[in-house]
């Protein structure tokens, strides 16, 4: 899809797609094509060799150490 505007990530101004999570407008450059995402929100989903054992997941608030 070629939208107008600059890409939200680096600011060139040849944007060719909106991420579908979050709505920002970015260049290929900035765009994970396999996931329909932009950069950032793909490292913030992860992909299929970054999911975590569901058995090593806290498992309530009193869990959590600062």
């Amino acid at each position: 899809m070629s939208v107008a505007g600059l890409c939200e990530i680096c600011e060139r101004p040849d944007v060719d797609h909106t991420c579908d999570r979050c709505g920002r407008l970015v260049c290929d450059r900035h765009w994970d094509r396999e996931r329909g995402l932009c950069v950032e929100c793909a490292s913030e989903v992860g992909g299929p060799g970054d999911r975590v054992d569901p058995e090593n997941l806290p498992d309530g608030v009193d869990t959590y150490r600062f």
